[in-house]
């Protein structure tokens, strides 16, 4: 650079940086910010659209300049120069750092793409960046009393011309044309080129969100979802309705995941939603002392009020022998031996349940190939805790030998066994020495009614057919049933119709009681099967 400049004939060096970030905080829209006072910000919908747009303009600023200025002061102090940071500076010891060479118009690229900047500089301070791009050079200074004759490019305002504002670029700016005097703006490096996606991921259910899920209002509202849900975990009092809402959102985004990715995992996700969804308005319900939901059940949730009514359903289903006691043997020894196919069982276990003849019973089921001893009945019936028997239902084995085909885990077994145990034994049952038959009949208007006691899902009934069909008695015996359970309090109110059982549990057994969903109605107890009397 002539020592002329540097007696005082130099101009301050021109500097342009575009700027892009976000609009806000989980905005995918952002703004673009220029360093000229006369640029106003501008707002887009998305990243990708703001480096195209923050490129162009900065193409506007270079085709307004016209080329850099021979007689301009190198910009590269401003600009945090490289080889000026690594000199001693003023009264340092090391060597000082001096500008040479043409004065240039060089261009550098954030390698993310969130900014960009264009400055008059000279060529050493230039070369210092190695990602800096020289897209135009001065020329060299003309003799005394020469015409400067470098042509103009056409439509080019001329040097000094103020920059295009944001809110009408240049169309040449728009078309993303060169500017003038070089070659193109460099671009980004390769891992960053091209439209980019906003990389916003999140957790939720110990699974990441991938910041490229589409469509985005699933990926945001999973993001959101996950960020909920911490914060609730964090939150000083429980909220019972909006847990249940937030469970709610969780079940149809994952199943809407799952219809995106294909993923099964994540529809078995949305299912267990739901019944969290389901378990938080019922101990919301209880709570608040919502109807009669304020009881405390023995079984606490939906989850496991759905096991109970499939358990009933499978001993239906599945007993070799026809009548009520063989039915309440095939039920009991069905939670016994849910989880593996085998479970243990005292003769004290047997003789609770109101059995006339359990040895003629148990052999009856031993018989059918439905039970395995590793003994006698007798030694059964002679077991006690401390030596329980063993027994073996193949049954209810999974085709690999192992697994359960009820799907019950250890904890969910050993509740169901202990509410029904309960149940067919409760005080004024065994006071009123009620038959198998009308335990069964017990245990199912209580596995079969709403949450404030009424039969049915919505208080609309129990088809006799079908608690005849649960119960392995004939629909006709069904009144007499009844009547029994009547006089036991079981009911507070009820009344038979041609087809229905119409009425309520008694407050005494809402504890016991498994509401059924509302919408399900009378089918939560529907269909004959095969067990019926």
């Amino acid at each position: 650079m002539a020592e002329a400049h540097a007696a005082g004939e130099q101009v301050a060096a021109r500097v342009w940086t575009v700027r892009l970030d976000a609009a806000g905080r989980g905005l995918t829209a952002v703004k673009v910010d220029c360093s000229r006072a006369a640029c106003t910000p501008q707002r887009l919908d998305s990243a990708a659209q703001g480096r195209t747009f923050a490129a162009a303009h900065l193409r506007a600023h270079l085709r307004a300049a016209g080329g850099p200025r021979r007689e301009a002061a190198c910009a590269c102090r401003a600009a945090g120069c490289q080889g000026h940071a690594e000199s001693g500076g003023r009264g340092s010891a090391g060597p000082v750092w001096r500008c040479g060479g043409a004065v240039v118009l060089a261009v550098l690229t954030d390698p993310m793409g969130r900014w960009w900047r264009a400055w008059e500089c000279c060529a050493r301070c230039a070369a210092v960046h190695p990602a800096a791009r020289v897209v135009a050079t001065a020329p060299e200074a003309a003799p005394v009393g020469a015409v400067d004759e470098t042509p103009v490019p056409a439509g080019v305002p001329g040097v000094g011309a103020g920059a295009p504002l944001f809110s009408a670029p240049s169309p040449a700016a728009a078309s993303g044309g060169a500017p003038a005097g070089g070659d193109r703006l460099p671009a980004p490096r390769a891992a960053a080129a091209g439209p980019r996606t906003p990389k916003r991921s999140g957790k939720i259910a110990q699974r990441h969100v991938p910041h490229d899920l589409r469509p985005t209002v699933l990926r945001d509202e999973l993001i959101e979802l996950g960020d909920a849900f911490r914060a609730y975990q964090s939150a000083a009092e429980p909220d019972l309705a909006g847990l249940a809402e937030l469970h709610e959102r969780k079940a149809r985004a994952f199943t809407t995941w799952a219809d995106v990715t294909g993923d099964g995992s994540l529809r078995a996700e949305a299912r267990r939603a739901e019944q969290a969804a389901a378990t938080a308005l019922a101990q919301h319900a209880q709570r608040t002392g919502e109807g009669a939901s304020g009881v405390t059940r023995l079984l606490t949730g939906p989850n496991q009020w759905e096991h109970a009514r499939a358990v009933l359903a499978h001993a239906r289903d599945h007993a070799p022998v026809p009548g009520p006691e063989a039915r309440l043997v095939v039920l009991m020894l069905t939670l016994r031996s849910a989880c593996g196919g085998s479970g243990n069982v005292t003769g004290l276990d047997v003789k609770g349940w109101p059995l006339t003849d359990p040895e003629q019973v148990l052999q009856s089921l031993v018989d059918a190939g439905w039970l395995r001893l590793p003994g006698t009945v007798s030694d059964l019936l002679a077991s006690g805790s401390d030596n329980p028997t063993r027994v073996g239902v193949d049954s209810l084995l999974a085709p690999d030998g192992v697994s359960g085909v009820l799907g019950l885990g250890k904890t969910t077994r050993a509740k169901l066994s202990g509410w029904a145990q309960k149940t067919l034994g409760e005080r004024t049952l065994r006071k009123k020495k009620l038959p198998a038959a009308g335990r069964l009949l017990a245990l199912a208007c209580a596995a079969h009614s709403s949450a404030d006691g009424r039969l049915g899902a919505v208080g609309r009934g129990l088809g006799l057919d079908a608690l005849a069909a649960l119960c392995a008695v004939d629909t006709s015996e069904i009144g007499a049933l009844v009547e029994q359970l009547t006089a036991a309090e079981w009911f507070s109110d009820v009344s038979l119709t041609d087809t229905h059982l119409m009425g309520g549990l008694s407050e005494r057994v809402l504890p016991l009681g498994c509401p059924v969903p509302a919408g399900t109605g009378t089918e939560a107890a529907s269909g004959t099967g095969s067990g019926g009397a």
